[in-house]
């Protein structure tokens, strides 16, 4: 039988579960995943095919990502529904922009310089842009990919750096001893300016708690890195998705280690000199 008093729903009104109250997962506030008993401050919002999940970490730095479930979290002890802030969370200071130097809105892309740095790769390509790309553009300066170094001194030979037309590049893994650092010893010159960070992959570059991992697993010499690297992180073996995943959590400078910054603003800095027109 069907009620007339309740209609198709039977459950009397006082026994209906009530909508939980709507909070902005607001950067910095601090909730508890009702299902796990997780609490931590919202360290980011983010967008994925199954919806929106956000990303808390506890007072230990550990970081742990959730999806947006109505009634899915608790606020000083009360069941809210978290939703996306009405504004993109401001991940860098305002007016600044992902490398931190100072924005200067509407301002045109200029003119490219003869001048070039070049990476190693396509991730160091992209890693680069995602941080650096607002200042590099204003600057002129155009950043190419080598696939490796192996080829570097005919690369800078083809290039003809000189007065006007200076060279930076790159290098993974550059210390000393090393094959990277002999190839970089024989085209370093008054146009050319080689450096490099300690990380065998770019990859490394990214702080692991920007990642939301404790640490990059150590891969043994012989086995491939980034696939052993996703072994170790109980990730798909798929190098490319694992890359897209890694590159979406850099916002700005602050997601990266400091022996890199350091590193690419040296090379901004070489191949913008006055004069280098």
């Amino acid at each position: 039988m069907r009620s007339h008093q309740y209609g198709p729903d039977l459950t009397p009104p006082w026994k209906k579960q009530q909508p939980a109250p709507e909070v902005p997962a607001e950067r910095d506030l601090v909730v508890e995943e009702a299902a796990t008993g997780f609490c931590g401050a919202v360290v980011r919002c983010e967008k994925t095919a199954e919806g929106f999940t956000v990303t808390l970490e506890d007072r230990f730095g550990k970081h742990r990502v959730f999806p947006m479930v109505p009634r899915g979290f608790l606020l000083e002890g009360r069941v809210v529904t978290l939703v996306r802030p009405a504004g993109p969370a401001p991940s860098r200071a305002p007016g600044r922009t992902a490398s931190g130097s100072v924005a200067v809105p509407g301002a045109r892309a200029r003119v490219a310089r003869e001048s070039r740095i070049y990476v190693e790769g396509r991730h160091d390509a992209e890693l680069v842009e995602r941080v650096w790309g607002d200042d590099l553009r204003i600057e002129g300066v155009v950043v190419e990919y080598l696939r490796g170094i192996d080829d570097l001194p005919a690369i800078v030979a083809d290039f003809a750096p000189g007065p006007g037309r200076r060279l930076g590049v790159l290098v993974d893994h550059l210390l000393p001893g090393t094959k990277e650092q002999r190839i970089a010893a024989q085209v370093t010159g008054d146009s050319v300016l080689v450096v490099g960070h300690p990380y065998i992959d770019i990859w490394q570059a990214v702080k692991p708690s920007s990642v939301g991992i404790s640490a990059w697993p150590a891969v043994p010499r012989g086995e491939d890195w980034k696939e052993g690297t996703c072994r170790r992180l109980g990730w798909p073996v798929d190098t490319p998705a694992a890359w897209k995943h890694i590159l979406s959590k850099v916002n700005s400078y602050k997601d990266l280690e400091p022996e890199l910054l350091g590193r690419v603003e040296e090379l901004i800095d070489f191949t913008t000199l006055p004069g280098q027109e």
